[in-house]
């Protein structure tokens, strides 16, 4: 009867195993499934719940690291990163936390170690100079794009991250060098069309941003840049709920723009100034909360 009664135990306790396993590998696919979202927070209890109990263990801690990224938790998602296998998204991820950090020098480091490895990664040198756009490091901005670009010197998109850094440093002359370059390089392509919006932003001529804008939606380039560009422009000329139709365009381009990239603060912004001039107070209390949440230093 105790043998009996020991094998049930044995049997009950190994179902009880697979199903704590499929739990967990269904958190996991949970937890990507929502950071594919940009739903950061919403991730971390599904990827703490699978830590240790599935053997994709990697998958889980650089998920949760980024997450930890994506939600300003920069110190947490460090002491991962700095116990993971090295390796160039290793690397890019730790740069970017290091940069939330305020660590500048060992994220110019881990940059360069990312960057010994995969030395032709474009996105690389993209995401970590956009860390350091968020943050306000324009000169180690500069520095990361200029590794890159001695790389990639024909990098359209290189080319125009460095131009918005320089724009933002009133370097301007040497900002429309870029611009002109990243159209000059890809022409017609949409980065092309960003470039030449941004040299009209510069310059304050708000009508011709409006037309690059539209010319490059046109042509089916639905960048989430260019759509919250153009929404931001018809909002500056004066659109509002009397002025129907360009009022409905900025809206429709701006929802569009949140739905391509929920990460980007500026057209949440803009969404919730529209909402609030519709009178829909909820949904542009909801879109200015996500802007806050994801820049907290944007004085807008």
């Amino acid at each position: 009867i105790r043998l009996r009664i020991g094998l049930a135990l044995l049997v009950a306790g190994g179902l009880f195993c697979q199903q704590t396993d499929q739990q967990a590998e269904s958190d996991l696919r949970a937890g990507i499934a929502l950071t594919k979202e940009g739903r950061f927070q919403q991730a971390v209890p599904y990827f703490l719940s699978a830590r240790g109990r599935v053997a994709e263990t990697f998958a889980v801690e650089f998920n949760l690291a980024l997450c930890y990224v994506g939600t300003r938790e920069f110190k947490q998602a460090i002491q991962i990163l700095t116990h993971l296998k090295s390796s160039a998204e290793v690397n890019n991820l730790l740069s970017q936390a290091l940069i939330g950090d305020g660590q500048q020098d060992a994220a110019l480091k881990a940059l360069q170690d990312a960057a010994a490895l995969t030395p032709r990664n474009e996105k690389l040198y993209l995401l970590v100079s956009e860390a350091c756009l968020d943050e306000g490091f324009h000169e180690l901005g500069i520095q990361v794009l200029n590794i890159g670009l001695r790389n990639l010197p024909e990098s359209a998109r290189l080319h125009f991250e460095r131009g918005l850094f320089q724009s933002q440093m009133d370097l301007r002359s040497l900002a429309n060098q870029d611009f002109e370059l990243a159209q000059k390089l890809s022409p017609a392509s949409d980065i092309a069309y960003i470039a030449a919006a941004q040299q009209a932003f510069l310059s304050g001529d708000v009508q011709r941003v409006i037309r690059t804008t539209r010319e490059g939606i046109s042509r089916g380039h639905d960048h989430y840049l260019l759509l919250t560009m153009l929404g931001e422009a018809l909002l500056r000329a004066g659109a509002t709920p009397a002025t129907a139709d360009e009022f409905r365009e900025a809206q429709e381009v701006l929802e569009k723009a949140v739905a391509a990239r929920p990460g980007y603060s500026s057209a949440h912004i803009a969404l919730g100034r529209i909402y609030l001039a519709r009178e829909r107070t909820e949904e542009a209390i909801a879109q200015l909360e996500s802007a806050k949440q994801l820049d907290p230093r944007n004085r807008a």
